[in-house]
């Protein structure tokens, strides 16, 4: 069905990750932007003009759909100052990657704690305040009567909160992760009166939005213990990409794309991964372990100590559009989630593009996590919580034999669900009933 701009429902998106930032956060709002007009609405965003990415991905900048409408104002940014004390450690920290606390300098540990306690919920705390003055005045004259607002980072459902205070208008808060038990929460180095002002600020936030999103069950789950707002669980999924369908690795390639933490360390894969190595001589010569984003240096330590690193090719950051053609070319893929309860709720969002890329996935996490259903009902590979190491070691070795035979491949079911546009169609009904 075709709309005419005119009319169209206006939707008001505030977000700060969108092009040229990279990683997989920037997805969720790119893509529903780009499909929202199919379904009648106008998506109009609005982001920092200078924001502080941890990760640039310029070629994410031609995926901007044009009739989407962007708007821009200027943003006080934390971490552009403490980046001249150290434009490395700012950055890690930026984008979740903090080190164990037994390996954390003096520069990290004050880094944490002010993070943690002078920035509440996060460090574009500033952003709120000329950002609802600019928008109240632009709702206002635009007729805008619903308003979106993404984190992390949090802060931005300040805005939200503001906005909804001020203004006769409908606020739907959308969580990608949890707020305050999402997993590097714990490591801020919060005093108590930082914990109480993080769960306060979590509070109004969900019993003062009209609607929340959340991407994951358990999520909904949590949320619904503080609030009786309408909570809709709208995951994350993949888009169709215009990429020939390349040659698999000649090597035994275990891919895994996107960051790898310090708690982020599976050590039944590298214990397995070891031992099939020096138990069968082929498996060592053909075997390469494949990390393509930022991995923490305690892990590629950890590597090194199961005598791995000989058969480690690490890429380090790459394109979204390279991601894709190493997920599709990659013999198996990785998804390792950190084992604790308070991560059963995520669900990357590189496991919908997983998941098409018809390579078996490989998954690590906690027991009960979202993401072993989807990869179970999908029939697009094998979860395994940290306590299922020899039966992990079993499936390795069956990859590996497929592997030789040259039939190793999955084949998935339902998918279509998880598709951007589907999802986005469900956002637009959300939206329409909203107005």
């Amino acid at each position: 069905m075709n709309y005419q701009t005119s009319e169209m429902k206006k939707v008001l998106i505030i977000t700060y990750y969108f092009p040229p930032a990279g990683g997989p956060g920037v997805q969720r709002w790119l893509k529903f932007t780009k499909y929202l007009p199919d379904f009648g609405i106008q998506p109009i965003v609005y982001i920092p003009e200078n924001p502080t990415y941890p990760i640039i991905d310029e070629e994410l900048q031609n995926e901007i759909s044009d009739r989407v409408i962007i708007l821009k104002k200027k943003i006080f940014e934390p971490y552009s100052l403490a980046s001249f004390f150290s434009k490395n450690k700012t950055k890690k920290i930026s984008s979740g990657i903090i080190s164990s606390t037994k390996k954390q300098t003096i520069l990290e540990k004050i880094f944490l704690w002010v993070r943690g306690n002078l920035f509440i919920p996060d460090a574009r705390v500033f952003w709120v305040k000329p950002s609802v003055s600019y928008l109240e005045k632009y709702i206002k004259e635009n007729s805008i009567t619903t308003v979106i607002t993404t984190g992390p980072p949090h802060s931005l459902h300040l805005i939200g909160l503001q906005l909804k205070n001020r203004l006769d208008i409908k606020w739907i808060a959308d969580f990608r992760d949890p707020w305050t038990t999402i997993g590097y929460h714990k490591s801020l180095l919060l005093s108590s009166n930082s914990e109480k002002k993080h769960k306060q600020l979590e509070k109004e936030v969900l019993t003062q939005a009209d609607t929340i999103i959340v991407t994951s069950k358990n999520t909904k789950n949590e949320f619904e213990e503080i609030t009786t707002q309408p909570i809709e669980v709208i995951t994350n999924g993949y888009d169709f990409e215009k990429i020939i369908k390349p040659t698999l690795d000649k090597k035994f390639t275990l891919a895994h794309i996107g960051s790898l933490l310090s708690e982020r360390n599976p050590l039944l894969l590298w214990q397995s991964l070891s031992e099939l190595m020096n138990e069968i001589p082929s498996f060592a010569a053909d075997f390469e372990l494949k990390l393509i984003g930022t991995v923490s240096q305690e892990l590629l330590d950890t590597i090194k100590k199961f005598n791995l690193d000989s058969n480690l090719n690490y890429l380090g950051y790459i394109s979204h559009s390279e991601a894709v053609l190493h997920q599709r070319k990659s013999q198996v893929l990785l998804l390792i989630e950190i084992d604790s309860p308070d991560t059963k709720c995520i669900i990357p969002g590189k496991l919908f593009e997983y998941m098409v890329s018809e390579r078996p996935i490989l998954a690590i996490g906690p027991q009960g996590s979202d993401f072993a259903e989807i990869i179970t009902t999908t029939n697009t590979g094998v979860f395994f919580d940290y306590s299922e190491k020899d039966k992990l070691k079993k499936v390795l070795l069956v990859y590996y034999n497929k592997y030789q035979e040259g039939n190793l491949h999955s084949n998935a079911v339902g998918l279509q669900q998880y598709s951007r546009k589907n999802l986005t169609e469900k956002l637009a009904r959300l939206l329409t009933s909203n107005f």
